[in-house]
């Protein structure tokens, strides 16, 4: 099924939700299957995806990630980022790269054939798609790696907040960077968090540290989730997910910038 897999992927597993998925996004996955939502989390495996390298929209024409509305930005010059379903809102530099409110990236284990997703994030933005590109694998096909995405995600069956974001957060580095070894990854302290809107949860932040390089791509990973309830007092969180310890890695001020602006969205919000 497919070309095989090359021995250690950093890279999402991106497709589209099988409920509207916009035209662009559909040329953009071929033949990477579809997903359905679920309530426990933003992906379950439909038909086998075969093993691809992330794929993106063709172009940005599209207003993404809006999901029809949201509030306006909180800081000036930024683009607002919409998850209608998880009924959460949040902001990004212009230079991050919206997807649409469809789009699902996920992780799975790599030698998983059927490619279940361990995490996944709904409507996120990407900071430089083709950061990275590479064919490790000598197969002719280069395989490209973003730089750092955040979005959000559903956390039915968590018993508290700090929990969610622990569990989410290292399993996004583990899925991304580290895989098959856990025994790199450096889980820190849940912190109490209040954004600027007033949402209140659990922050964590989960780094790998000495991973073997086996491809030109390869790097640690960071991951800061933030947990929390919302309008529906169910519990969700944002993730902000990328390379580590690279010259490009994203500021932990920045990162807490966008957290800061975290919000609840309602239908009806004014579009952004």
């Amino acid at each position: 099924m497919g070309t095989p897999e090359p021995p250690r992927p950093r890279r999402n597993r991106t497709t589209v939700a099988v409920v509207a998925a916009s035209a662009a996004v559909v040329v953009a996955c071929a033949a990477v299957g579809y997903l359905a939502l679920r309530d426990n989390g933003d992906a379950e495996a439909g038909p086998q995806p075969t093993p691809t390298p992330s794929a993106s929209a063709s172009d940005g024409s599209t207003d993404r990630g809006t999901g029809g509305g949201g509030s306006a930005p909180l800081v000036p010059g930024w683009n607002t980022v919409v998850n209608a379903k998880r009924g959460i809102t949040f902001d990004v530099p212009a230079s991050w790269k919206r997807q649409s409110a469809d789009w699902v990236s996920y992780v799975t284990e790599n030698d998983d054939p059927k490619e279940k997703p361990l995490v996944a994030m709904m409507a996120p933005a990407v900071l430089e798609e083709k950061w990275c590109t590479s064919d490790d694998d000598k197969d002719g096909t280069p395989e490209e790696s973003s730089l750092a995405s955040v979005g959000t995600t559903g956390e039915q069956g968590a018993k508290s907040a700090a929990e969610a974001a622990e569990d989410t957060a290292e399993t996004w580095v583990y899925g991304l960077y580290t895989q098959p070894d856990r025994s790199r990854l450096t889980v820190g302290e849940p912190e109490s968090f209040r954004t600027e809107s007033g949402i209140e949860g659990s922050l964590v932040t989960v780094t790998s540290s000495g991973t073997p390089k086996k491809g030109k791509c390869d790097s640690d990973g960071k991951a800061v989730t933030f947990a929390f309830k919302n309008a529906e007092g169910r519990f969700v969180s944002w993730t902000y997910v990328g390379a580590h310890g690279v010259p490009d890695e994203v500021s932990d001020a920045t990162i807490r910038r966008i957290l800061g602006t975290v919000r609840l969205y309602k239908d009806g919000d004014g579009a952004d």
